[in-house]
């Protein structure tokens, strides 16, 4: 839950998208020790900035989260059992306290622009090998090392570490995506296929959005439930639950990601972020009226 443990959510006057959530940084910067090259090893290729479609700013609705937070607190406090509060809580979030499945898209922020990279970075692996992906970003020297430690190694690059809440949520989703992949132990960057590589990113993504539900709404899934092994199990629940949403975005850009360009990958991030949520919207509500 990373930094879920150490903010109480924000007030019902913070802006629907706050401007410090807005991306200012392109998806594949200039690697720290040199110029990111093309595909051949000579062209510069110019930085790809996140699409940003233009939007008018509602106005945030009074008590926006006061919905959202006592049903994550019902469900927290049945002990996983009361599904119905759950999915209250969830398409009040993604509904009213989000503004909808743009907007929560739109709130990510810096979550997008990691998860840009990522892709960005899966889709070279695949389509010309770890190694010359790994030059590319002058980090050549990660080469050859299980996932989980490459992944260490690039850090700092997938997830620059700005000091906010918002980047803080983007690296810890990171951080618990490796361990994952070390849990998984089956993908290898040497002969990675379609499928791994979406199942990396399927997991950083779910990571990103329980992150922020967490910090949103649901900090009490560290202080309600009595022991340890109950509060795993609820979040466990949220997880799979969010996966699910996830899954099935991926699912319906499946296409896209297999044809991934890096001049598409902002426009690609930014539709996987709103399906999955509209997707968790219209599963929520089903299970909101659910008896």
């Amino acid at each position: 839950m990373g930094t879920s443990n150490s903010f109480g959510g924000p007030g019902n006057n913070t802006p629907l998208v706050p401007s410090w959530l807005e991306p200012d940084a392109p998806i594949f910067p200039t690697p720290p020790n040199g110029i990111l090259p093309d595909r051949e090893g000579v062209t510069p290729v110019p930085e790809i900035p996140m699409a940003q479609p233009p939007l008018i700013e509602p106005p945030p609705s009074p008590n926006r989260f006061a919905s959202a937070r006592t049903n994550m607190t019902r469900f927290i406090r049945s002990g996983g059992n009361d599904n119905a509060s759950r999915g209250r809580a969830i398409s009040h979030y993604v509904r009213i306290s989000s503004g909808g499945a743009r907007q929560a898209t739109r709130r990510m922020g810096s979550s997008r622009v990691s998860a840009g990279r990522l892709a960005g970075f899966l889709s070279d692996v695949a389509r010309r090998g770890q190694n010359d992906a790994l030059q590319s970003l002058n980090l050549e020297e990660l080469a050859g090392l299980p996932i989980s430690e490459v992944f260490l190694g690039m850090v700092d690059y997938l997830c620059p570490d700005g000091g906010s809440i918002d980047e803080g949520i983007a690296r810890d989703a990171f951080i618990e995506t490796i361990v994952d992949l070390a849990q998984i132990g089956e993908i290898n960057l040497d002969a990675l296929n379609f499928d791994q590589m979406r199942t990396v990113f399927e997991l950083y993504v779910t990571h990103t959005i329980e992150n922020r539900l967490y910090n949103d709404i649901g900090t009490q899934i560290i202080r309600i439930p009595p022991d340890i092994r109950m509060a795993l199990r609820i979040q466990n629940q949220i997880r799979d639950f969010i996966r699910r949403g996830v899954a099935d975005a991926l699912t319906k850009m499946k296409d896209a990601m297999r044809q991934l360009t890096r001049e598409g990958v902002g426009k690609f991030v930014d539709r996987v972020y709103e399906d999955a949520f509209g997707i968790l919207l219209n599963l929520s509500e089903t299970e909101a009226e659910a008896i």
